[in-house]
């Protein structure tokens, strides 16, 4: 249950950067959306392979886990942007991206701790 609620998160996410970024870049988005649908259901594949016991056959862990953070982290930075620029000038447009990398920083940080 849980694959149906990323893949609902990730096509909203996908939605949203679209509204933000606007056409000239719905097929880049398109394409990684099908990219993350297709790992989702080679891995639900081999999840049942194993599980019904087929030799050889190991459920891997996701690796697309960045996409959301990355397409969240667009539709978030460019209203940020300019809301912080015209109501805090450059100290509020180096606030909010500040902390737009840090939320990035400290995803990748994660993962990296993951792999170790």
């Amino acid at each position: 249950m849980q694959d149906y609620q990323d893949i609902r998160q990730d096509m909203r996410a996908t939605v949203e950067a679209r509204r933000d970024l606007g056409p000239e870049y719905e097929t880049a988005l398109i394409e990684s959306f099908v990219s993350r649908l297709d790992a989702t259901i080679a891995q639900r594949v081999r999840v049942e392979m194993h599980a019904a016991g087929v030799p050889g056959v190991k459920p891997r862990k996701s690796t697309n886990s960045s996409i959301p953070i990355a397409l969240g982290s667009m539709g978030i930075g460019i209203p940020l942007t300019g809301i912080a620029a015209h109501t805090s000038g450059t100290a509020g447009l180096l606030l909010a991206w500040g902390g737009i990398v840090a939320i990035n920083f400290a995803h990748a940080l994660s993962r990296w701790r993951e792999r170790d």
